[in-house]
This record gives structure tokens, sequence and C-alpha cells, in this order.
């Protein structure tokens, strides 16, 4: 078998395929073939039949960890975050002594939201073999996640030690800290850029750091110039088809309006949606809601945009688009909603409430409200221009399409403005008991009585703890790792005017809707 992964290793797959073909014909309950044959499916991208052969394998020897794994890292790439959180639970309770187990074990958890699990096969992956700089860099992005940030600058500078040139690293480190004009990484960070400014993703990290850099150090111009420079490949790799988002969002605002009616017996554990624009607030509203002893955070779940289109089963290659919004007549939304949260129990963690703050799913808020008729749904809101800046500003995954817009500042002025006429439209027919808009700058300028309204929005009794969001040590698994960990500031309200004339574009694109902050609905 050693002679066969070796091949796999090398890409002779088809000798590696025959190989596992003789082996079945030998001994049909052999895992061994099956598992190879799963390595050389996922190699091809097929890995729907790579999560069926690892799980074949699996099934014929429970006692191995390394085909559990492999079986939880073929459901996380299928987004399957709870079967594959199940099958890395199975890896974690057996002897792991491969390297590389530990850290695809690790990853999983990490992408399933747990990363208090995921920490130890990190370490222990590292114990096992300490020199991939990979294995560094994923135990500094859970323990940055986990508010451990000492151990996470450390964890990053081994990665860098090992691969001076691993740029995600640097991103990382220079999220950590205020860069000042005597600690910064400019002088490396610039050969870096040139070094690999013909890499999409290289140049969009280190652009990042670089404009994070230089928006610490007051130089607001060339902080803008560095994101420019960093998003152009990808602006030009993943474009923008305007008609498409229009009609994701027309289509959104055609959905089913609410017809369900809350129901006292429908579901233990009535979840709570936060959605809204990243980076405007729902990060720091989770927080504050997951401060109380009654309610988790389960963090940013796809869980409900996939049902949508599981049940839509419609074959556009997206999760999210309007065929998808449109093919929903005979759909049974109940089914969906017990769907959900047989899918969401572990991540409750025993919780009576729990928090989904997916952003994006404010495009579903009717639909959610269709199939979980007791849930919650809080809008955040943020002026139209800071809005718009912190989108741009934020380095998002390229592995997904839904943020595309980000790379282009006029893009996002107009997803912007199409998110605010959608959720215009849900504050007009959504029922105002179970559909909520607060802003941004009034939780900041009135801290109480605004979490005081999210409280009784969610019937959740009065706990000051809420207000005390920042010395809250579950895991944070967004780019707010930091700064929710701090107490709140209103140093970033208003923040685009620092960039002067430089927005004078963004501001027109918004017309009216860049003139201050909007108006907060009571």
């Amino acid at each position: 078998m050693i002679e066969t992964l070796k091949k796999i290793a090398r890409k002779d797959y088809l000798g590696a395929h025959g190989d596992c073909i003789d082996m079945i014909h030998a001994n049909h309950h052999d895992p061994r073939p099956y598992h190879a044959l799963g390595l050389i499916a996922f190699d091809h991208k097929n890995i729907v039949k790579a999560a069926e052969l690892f799980a074949r394998a699996a099934g014929l020897d429970e006692k191995n960890a390394v085909y559990w794994a492999a079986s939880a890292q073929a459901l996380s790439v299928l987004s399957r975050q709870d079967e594959a959180r199940i099958s890395a639970d199975k890896a974690a309770e057996l002897p792991i002594n491969d390297p590389q187990t530990a850290d695809t074990v690790a990853v999983v958890f990490s992408r399933a939201g747990f990363h208090e699990r995921a920490i130890p096969f990190f370490e222990r992956a590292i114990e096992l073999n300490p020199a991939p700089a990979n294995f560094h860099y994923n135990l500094g992005s859970s323990l940055q996640f986990s508010g451990r940030f000492v151990e996470a600058k450390l964890a990053y500078l081994a990665t860098i030690e090992r691969e001076p040139s691993f740029f995600k690293a640097y991103t990382g480190l220079v999220g950590l800290d205020k860069q000042t004009a005597e600690d910064n990484r400019l002088g490396i960070l610039h050969p870096l850029f040139e070094k690999h400014k013909a890499d999409a993703d290289a140049s969009l990290h280190i652009g990042h750091a670089l404009a994070k850099t230089y928006e610490d150090l007051g130089d607001y111009a060339q902080s803008l110039n560095w994101l420019k420079r960093a998003k152009v490949l990808n602006r030009r790799n993943f474009p923008v088809d305007q008609s498409e988002q229009t009609a994701v969002f027309n289509a959104a605002e055609a959905t089913p309006e609410v017809c369900a009616q809350p129901d006292a017996d429908y579901h233990q554990g009535d979840p709570i949606f936060i959605v809204g624009l990243p980076r405007t607030g729902t990060t720091l509203v989770d927080r504050i809601l997951s401060s109380h002893t009654e309610v988790t955070s389960a963090g940013e779940l796809n869980v409900f945009a996939g049902l949508i289109k599981a049940a839509a089963q419609t074959k556009h290659n997206t999760v999210l688009d309007a065929q998808t919004l449109r093919s929903l007549d005979n759909v049974d939304f109940a089914a969906i909603g017990h769907r959900y949260m047989a899918s969401t129990t572990a991540l409750a963690r025993g919780a009576k409430r729990f928090t989904d703050k997916m952003p994006l799913n404010f495009f579903y808020a009717s639909l959610i409200l269709k199939a979980l008729p007791n849930a919650r749904i809080i809008a955040l809101r943020r002026s139209a221009m800071d809005s718009c800046l912190s989108n741009y500003r934020q380095l998002f995954s390229t592995q997904f399409s839904y943020y595309n817009y980000t790379f282009d500042l006029g893009r996002t002025a107009q997803f912007y403005c199409g998110f605010d006429a959608l959720v215009a439209r849900w504050r007009d027919v959504l029922p105002a008991d179970r559909f909520m808009e607060v802003h941004y700058e009034n939780i900041v300028h009135d801290q109480e009585n605004q979490t005081r309204r999210l409280l009784n929005f969610c019937g959740l009794n009065w706990e000051e703890a809420c207000l005390n969001f920042h010395e809250n040590q579950a895991p944070v698994s967004t780019a707010s790792s930091v700064q929710v960990r701090q107490p709140l500031y209103s140093g970033s309200i208003g923040r685009w005017k620092r960039y002067g004339n430089s927005l004078d574009d963004l501001k027109t694109s918004l017309g009216d809707l860049s003139e201050g902050p909007i108006a907060n609905p009571q």
C-alpha cells in the first residue's frame, strides 16, 4: 500500500488506481484501497465521490483515525460542517500519531467553529513534526480567534521563521497590533509585495497588510492606494455580474412574506439571526448577546442558505442566486426549520438560545421567519460611507463569491444601495416583534439603552455581563476578533472622513445615502 500512496503523491493516478482495483478484487473488505481511491478523487476535485470512498474506508476500519480525518476533510470542503465535525470527533477519540492527520482534524474543527477543540490538535501536529510552516499558521489563527493574542503572535512568528514568504502570517501579525513608526514591517512587506505582485492571493494579503500599516501610521492616501493595488488582480479575476447581483436583490424582495405564526411548542432554543453588511457591528452584537448566560454564539453559519439551495434543487453552481430564490413555491418551510435546528444543535453547546451571525442571511429574512416562526432577526445598520469603506478595507476569502463586490469601491456602493433597499422592504413587511434594526453608531454612543433594547427584543432578562462583552472568552471566528475583546470606542465612526477627497467617487455613487448616519427606526 505504501507504494500505491507514493504513486498518488507523484500523480501516477492510473497506476495507483490499478493497484486499488486489484486490492479490492483480492479483498473487498480491505479499507485501504477505498481510502486511496478517495485520495485520487479528492485530488481530481470530485469531492462528493471522495467523501463516499472515505466513509467506506472508515466504515470498514472504525479504529483508524486517518480514515475518519479524511472523511471529515471532504465533508468540510462540501460545507457539510455538522457531519464533518462528527467524523472529526471520531478521529479525535482515537490515537493520532501522524502530524498531517492531527492538522486535518484541527482544521475541520476550526472551520466548524470549534477552535477550543482545534487548538490541541494543531499543537499535536507541531509536536509530531514542528517543521511545516502551515501547522504553526493554522495554530496561530485559532489562537487569535480564541483571544490568545500573545500565543498567536508567537505562532505567526514561528511560521515566518520556517517560511519567510508565508504572506498570510504577515497579515495575521499586522492585524494583531497597531503598527507604529518604531515597530512595523514595511521593510519586509514592500519587497515581499514586489516579489509576489503577479500572484493574486499573495498581493491581496500583502497589500492589505501594507494598507493596514499605513492607516495605523495615519497615511490614509497611501493606505487607500495599497488597497487598490492589493485588489487589482482579483478585481479582474472575479468580476461582478451587476445584472445577476441586481436580480438576486430583486428575487429576495419577492420572496414570500411571513405567514407562519409564532408557536410556543415549535422549537426549543429559538435562534437569533444577526444580519447586515460585514464590518458594520454584527460581531459586536453577537458578543453582546452571547455574553448572556442563556445565549451562545454558533458563529457564521451557511446552514440556512444551504438548506434553501437544497430545497430549491436549482442547477446554478452558487448557493445564493436569483434562480434559487425564485424556485421556492412548493418548498416545505417547516421541514427546513426542523433541519436547521437539527444541524445547529451541537453548535449551541447546550445553551438555551444561540446566535447565527452570517451577515448575508439578510437576503433570506422572510424565508427565515417562514421556516422558523420563533426566530428573531437583528439587522445591523451603519452609515453608508463607513459601511462601504469598512467592506472595502476588509480582507475576505476569495473562496466565496459573495464578497467579490469588495474588490471595487463602486461595486461596493452598488451592493450597499441594494442592501439598503432590501432592508427597507423587510422593515415594511416583517413583524416588528421578529425583525428589528439596530445602528452601530447608537450602540457606541448609547450602549446600555441599546443593549436593553436588544435583550428585550430577544426576550432575555437583563444581565450586566452584556455590557462587558469584551470580557467574553468564547472564540470569535471573524475579522473583528481583536476589536471585540476591547471596550467600545468611537474611533471608527466617521472613519471615511480621514481619507479626504479620495472617497469622492464613493460619495457620488451613494448619492443621498452618503449624507451622514441614517435615521434609526425605533
